[in-house]
């Protein structure tokens, strides 16, 4: 799972490529299911989880297919994930049913603009809020207004630019947009973009809402699938469908149990931890079949308690 090549690891254990991959498919099989071992071990989440896909290539389907899953914010932990021919309702519907058997407490969903998941969110959840990824959404809006080629709107953008600004306080953001809107209602197109933020701010800026401890982009998980392509360049596609679903399972249980080594402020502290230790409750067992003695922590607590300052 960390990407040693077969034939290094043939080396190490005395046997060939072949011998090699059988007993790591043998391996794979004796893991648990990711959301089943999410189910059994009790654990606690902040319950702010950032989701979206990555899609893999599998032989006999003309088109890449999306791994989606979810990674919860202050934790890193990913409680469940799945592998689906398309970004549709049904497989939203199939998430979050996942997620409401695991018990995972649902606050906020971190997200790119994804139509098909909020009927689904609704139905599981109709309490949650949703968090638009803001990088995505001004990206779209760059490239709506054509700002890279074209200097017309460029002042208009800038400015729209500064008022999401994670920093500014919700009301100088307000005033902000209405001063915005005052100079640009005349242009039929920059007044329906402003009227479409203004629509949308409950999503746009859920983040703002100091309590939900939420971020306004969905950095993190776009960093764990930076991880996962470069694990599927070198493994260049999937023989099966079932194929695919064992290693992006084992996958999965491999981040979940890997200690972190590289995170910065304000989760510097979780370095040291794997997400699924910190996550556990204190009271269950760390799962024995992973094969994975886990780290020894000085304090569970900070683990998915915010600090004061950040």
């Amino acid at each position: 799972m960390d990407g040693t090549p077969l034939r290094k690891l043939g080396d190490q254990l005395g046997k060939s490529a072949a011998q090699v991959y059988a007993q790591i498919k043998r391996e794979m099989n004796q893991l648990p299911d990711n959301t089943r071992l999410s189910l059994d071990c009790g654990l606690r989440w902040s319950g702010r989880i950032c989701i979206d896909g990555k899609y893999v290539k599998v032989k006999g389907y003309p088109q890449k297919i999306p791994f989606i899953y979810g990674i919860d914010y202050l934790t890193h932990d990913i409680p469940v994930g799945i592998l689906t021919l398309a970004e549709d309702e049904n497989s939203f519907l199939k998430l979050f049913r996942l997620l409401k058997t695991c018990h995972y407490p649902l606050a906020v969903v971190i997200c790119d603009e994804v139509p098909a998941l909020r009927g689904p969110l609704k139905q599981y959840y109709p309490k949650a809020k949703v968090q638009i990824c803001q990088n995505h959404y001004l990206e779209n809006l760059r490239q709506r207004l054509r700002v890279r080629t074209d200097t017309t709107y460029v002042r208009f953008f800038s400015r729209v630019y500064q008022a999401f600004d994670p920093d500014v306080y919700h009301v100088k953001r307000n005033f902000m947009l209405q001063r915005i809107y005052m100079d640009y209602r005349h242009d039929p197109l920059l007044r329906q973009i402003l009227l479409e933020i203004n629509t949308r701010m409950p999503e746009l800026f859920a983040f703002s809402r100091r309590e939900n401890h939420c971020p306004n982009t969905n950095n993190l998980i776009e960093s764990f699938n930076s991880h996962i392509q470069g694990r599927l360049k070198s493994i260049k596609g999937f023989e099966k469908y079932t194929s695919a679903q064992r290693w992006l399972n084992a996958w999965m249980i491999r981040r979940r149990t890997k200690p972190f080594t590289d995170c910065e402020e304000p989760f510097k502290h979780l370095n040291g931890k794997c997400s699924l230790e910190v996550v556990m409750k204190p009271n269950v067992d760390f799962p024995e079949i992973l094969g994975v003695k886990p780290p020894k922590f000085k304090n569970k607590k900070s683990a998915i308690s915010p600090k004061k300052n950040t």
